[in-house]
């Protein structure tokens, strides 16, 4: 594997774990951990900002991964449609000391 190659799949794991903590700490009804700073109330000043923070990490880590996954498919080139030569078989020959079978070809009795 090239350099390039293992540089973008350790970047890939990384924004991918990122993702998963990111969706995991987000409360599906609005909670999440905004509400652990101060409820679920609109009017207090930091919920908000804490919900725009964890929506826009997910989308900004879910682009980083698809960026990174079309970068190193570019990169690191496009595997190749052909298939392997495949070996020559090698042809061999009968051994000299082999015995020659001297008997005629047509060995049916012939008509009278």
């Amino acid at each position: 594997m090239s350099t390039i190659f293992t540089l973008f799949m350790i970047l890939i794991i990384i924004a991918s774990i990122l993702l998963v903590i990111i969706i995991m700490a987000q409360n599906p009804k609005g909670g999440g951990l905004s509400g652990t700073f101060g409820g679920t109330s609109a009017a207090n000043f930091g919920v908000q900002r804490t919900n725009d923070f964890m929506e826009k990490a997910t989308w900004t880590l879910g682009a980083t991964i698809v960026v990174l996954i079309f970068l190193s498919i570019i990169l690191t080139g496009k595997p190749t449609l052909t298939a392997p030569a495949m070996p020559t078989p090698v042809k061999s020959e009968a051994p000299a000391n082999a015995p020659v079978n001297n008997a005629p070809a047509n060995t049916t009795p012939a008509a009278k």
